[in-house]
């Protein structure tokens, strides 16, 4: 034989980062890409709400002008019958008005200008610490990156104005009705309005931002572990993440390529290592960060599934979380596959993943209502969804996946409630952003909304410790990267903001998450967080992978502690 097609060929690492360069995939991705496609989503994502929220203060202005003209010749019946006509309608529509702008300006927010700041915050600092970092003391470390956020801060800023600068004589904030009637004269207001509007923005906030991450607790490696306190509580978790597990025998994963262990092996040996070790000293949970499947397909579900049923000790005590790979992989062969803003092929993901966490979880986790309580179970949260759900599975079609647009992201947070008022209870956030192109697949965002109904869901467990369990890693952490590559379209984009807005619950929180692969524990202020390695992913067939068993103990005051951690390591099939 030739070539042996059990080991693959040069196509199975045709979107793997390990095997090939950002450039290349880039190269690749340009030349394959639908551009007809491309167009179509670049202007239902960003030229209409751009058009939106510029047209938002010439409208605003067209009926304040009528308004005030009808005022001045308040004089007739008539006129004041218009008059209250036209208060009326400027009554009912100024909300839909207010919230198309809205909704505008957040979307542009969340596709452009954060992500913006978070790329040039991280480009300054790769920049500054290739130069500088590495005879730096971890204490000058952090002051170096706080100096970067400010400079980002100011930097930024600056562009911003001087693009407003730019667009402002084009902008046009009046108008009349008679102008409104002729849209395609307004085209290029609307857009400068909007470029003015975000411009705007973007220069108040990069200050705003730049300045709140420099003064925020850099992250650092964890000075030291708690010890015990006799007579206090404690919980044991298995801590795994990114176990990618493919739907083919002789498939190969997305990012290693032909590099990473071949078929799903690893994880059964993990699971009876866990099983294992839980019949000697029990767990407690096992927390799986995300990334469960490879790419979200119905045959590494089925597969995930299938492995967990073989292990019911563990699966009892198992709660998992969406990762990018299970919810915005496109397609697993070719990066420059989009997905339209409204294709079912996103909303099939997503309830795939749902299904999948009620299949596992469904009778242990909550769902957070309107009023911030851990109301119903997450089955009983998706009965009345049922039939849509499979109809959808079944038949899929845009009418079916719009219908369930907000079913996902309305699932999250879910709750692991304490077993008792000053128990151990389990967030799980979604911490996936909306993006629909394979190139973009790993941009995280926590919304929020989501935030809110976390910090709202945890105020009813006053005395409560907490794992917040998410997929992506907060910030950049305190380790040498190679590649600029690696600090973009990974972290959080508002990852400084969450660590703020985590402050409040940091004495009795840690942050446990996955994604970027990192065997790290440290910590930013009080605030615990711990970084999952994979024991599938960065290894070769022959190679030993591992993951950690954290022990977490009830502190004085209310407090949670962290032990030293148990390591398992896994070992390759060679060493088998």
């Amino acid at each position: 034989m030739l070539i042996d097609p059990r080991d693959g060929d040069i196509e199975d690492d045709a979107a793997s980062p390990g095997q090939r360069s950002l450039l290349a995939i880039a190269g690749s991705l340009f030349v394959e890409i639908s551009l007809p496609k491309l167009l179509f989503a670049w202007t239902i994502l960003l030229l209409l709400p751009a058009v939106l929220l510029g047209l938002a203060p010439l409208l605003a202005s067209a009926w304040f002008s009528t308004l005030s003209e009808h005022l001045a010749a308040l004089t007739e019946i008539g006129t004041t019958l218009a008059l209250i006509a036209i208060l009326v309608l400027g009554w009912i529509g100024w909300r839909p008005l207010f919230r198309i702008a809205e909704t505008s300006f957040w979307s542009l927010n969340a596709l452009a200008v954060q992500p913006g700041y978070a790329f040039g915050r991280e480009a300054l600092r790769h920049l500054t610490e290739r130069m500088w970092g590495k005879n730096l003391t971890l204490a000058g470390w952090a002051r170096l990156r706080s100096a970067n956020s400010v400079g980002a801060g100011i930097m930024l800023a600056a562009i911003a104005v001087l693009i407003a600068i730019a667009a402002w004589p084009v902008s046009r904030w009046t108008g009349s009705w008679n102008d409104l009637v002729l849209l395609h004269r307004l085209a290029l207001p609307t857009l400068a309005n909007a470029i003015v509007l975000l411009s705007a923005y973007l220069a108040a906030a990069s200050l705003v931002w730049g300045f709140a991450d420099a003064s925020m607790p850099q992250p650092l490696d964890l000075a030291a572990f708690d010890t015990a306190s006799s007579g206090g509580r404690s919980w044991r978790v298995a801590h795994l993440s990114d176990l990618h597990v493919i739907g083919e025998q002789y498939g190969f994963r997305i990012e290693s390529g032909r590099s990473g262990p071949r078929g799903n092996g690893r994880l059964e040996q993990v699971l009876t290592r866990l099983t294992a070790i839980h019949a000697v000293d029990p767990l407690d949970h096992v927390l799986i960060t995300g990334d469960m499947t490879d790419a979200g397909r119905a045959s590494e579900w089925a597969e995930f599934l299938d492995a967990m049923a073989l292990y019911p000790e563990l699966a009892a005590r198992t709660i998992l979380l969406p990762g990018n790979h299970d919810v915005n992989i496109v397609d697993r062969a070719n990066p420059a596959r989009l997905d339209l803003p409204f294709s079912p092929g996103k909303r099939l993901r997503q309830i795939r993943t749902l299904s999948a966490m009620a299949a596992v979880q469904g009778n242990r986790v909550h769902v957070v209502d309107t009023t911030g309580k851990p109301a119903a179970t997450l089955h009983e949260a998706l009965a009345p969804h049922r039939d849509a759900i499979v109809a959808l599975a079944t038949h899929g079609g845009m009418r079916r996946a719009s219908a369930m647009r907000r079913l996902f992201d309305d699932q999250f947070p879910m709750i692991l409630p304490p077993d008792t008022e000053d128990g151990l209870g389990i967030a799980i956030l979604n911490s996936n952003a909306e993006t629909h192109f394979s190139f973009t697949n790993a941009l995280g965002l926590v919304s929020i909304e989501q935030t809110r109904r976390f910090e709202s869901a945890t105020g009813h467990f006053p005395r409560a410790r907490w794992i917040v369990a998410l997929h992506h890693h907060l910030v950049e952490y305190p380790m040498p990267v190679k590649a600029f590559s690696e600090r973009i379209g990974t972290a959080l984009i508002n990852g400084s903001w969450f660590v703020r807005r985590l402050e409040a619950l940091a004495d009795r929180t840690i942050v446990m998450h996955g994604h970027r692969h990192i065997d790290w524990i440290g910590a930013c202020g009080p605030l615990k967080i711990i970084s999952a390695p994979s024991p599938v992913m960065a290894a070769t067939d022959d190679a030993t992978t591992h993951f950690y068993i954290h022990t977490l103990t009830s502190g004085p005051n209310g407090q949670i502690g962290l032990l030293p951690p148990e390591r398992v390591e896994i070992a390759g099939e060679k060493e088998c």
